[in-house]
This record gives structure tokens, sequence and C-alpha cells, in this order.
């Protein structure tokens, strides 16, 4: 188990635990979701966390004035916990595993596909139907992001499988192909 496993699984597998026993398994999965969009959005929230400087009470208050409203009172705990034992700057590692714990306690599969513009509604129906013949699983999860590099079209990661079709991909194929030629 990498290192990092051996100290965000059991805040991970405890907290899962808190939220099973409180009904609040869904909600606090999402509640997840939002601050790891924070966490990666705002580097002035992550490096505030991952700060040396800042004393734990100073964390901790923060951490109460910007989610008491809008997390769990467990949820908040967790924070405030991380907080104190000085593992806040790894809220990210932490939440990320939390959500792996919940895919594999569900059967759920995760896919990530990247496009290279944003997806419509229509276009994320057809992608999602295609992606659960190729994960094998009508359960299945997408994690949707926008990378302009690809110029057109998409990867998709699913599990150990990767089908790129993107423009980039196909240049980058070709390139290769005509390597080998000449």
């Amino acid at each position: 188990m990498p290192l990092l496993n051996t100290i965000t699984t059991p805040y991970a597998e405890a907290f899962l635990q808190v939220a099973e026993s409180r009904n609040e398994v869904e909600e606090v999965v999402n509640q997840s979701k939002s601050i790891l969009d924070l966490w990666y959005s705002s580097s002035e929230f992550r490096d505030a966390m991952a700060s040396p400087v800042l004393e734990i009470e100073a964390k901790k208050s923060a951490l109460e004035k910007i989610f008491a409203k809008d997390l769990t009172p467990s949820f908040l705990n967790l924070l405030k916990l991380l907080a104190d034992r000085q593992r806040i700057g790894f809220l990210n590692s932490v939440l990320e595993r939390l959500l792996e714990l919940y895919r594999e306690q569900r059967n759920i599969a995760l896919a990530t596909v990247t496009s290279a513009a944003e997806l419509t509604e229509k276009q994320q129906e057809a992608l999602l139907q295609q992606v659960q013949v190729l994960a094998g699983t009508d359960n299945l999860e997408l994690n949707l992001k926008v990378d302009p590099d690809l110029i057109g079209g998409f990867i998709v990661n699913v599990g150990s499988k990767v089908v790129d079709a993107s423009l980039s991909g196909q240049v980058r194929r070709l390139g290769l192909a005509l390597a080998k030629v000449s």
C-alpha cells in the first residue's frame, strides 16, 4: 500500500462508517465532490490548509466559517480532526480515498471522460451508453473534464482501459506511423 494510502485510508474508512451509521453516505459523497472541486480550483484554499505557518486553531476557525452551513456535522468534525492532527493538507487525498472506497463498496466503475469542449446532455447520454458497454456495467459514474489541447474528440479512461478518440491522439498516431515508414 502506498505511503499516502496508509495515511488517508484510516480517515476515509472511519468517516465512511460514521456516514453509514448516520444514513448520510450519499450526502457526504456529494459534499466530498464539492470540496474536491473547491480544493482543485482554489490554490488559495489549498495553500492555506497546507501551510505550516497558519496555526491549527486558525485553520479550524476558517473551516467552520466556510463550511458550517454546507456540511453535515460529522463532515465538519472530520475537517477539524484533520486540522488537529496536522493532516488537513491531505484533505484531497482523504476525500479521493473515501470516494474510491464508496465506489468499491457499491461496485461502481469510474469513467473519466476528457473532451476538447463541454459535452451537451445528449452527447453525455450517448457517451454514457457506450462507456457502459466498455466498462461492462450499468453501475457507472462519469467524471467529465475539458481539455482544449485535445483539439477535438475525447479520451475515455475506465480502469486500465483507455479509448483515445481525440484529434490530438490521431495526429500523434499518424506521426508515429509515418516515423515507422521512413
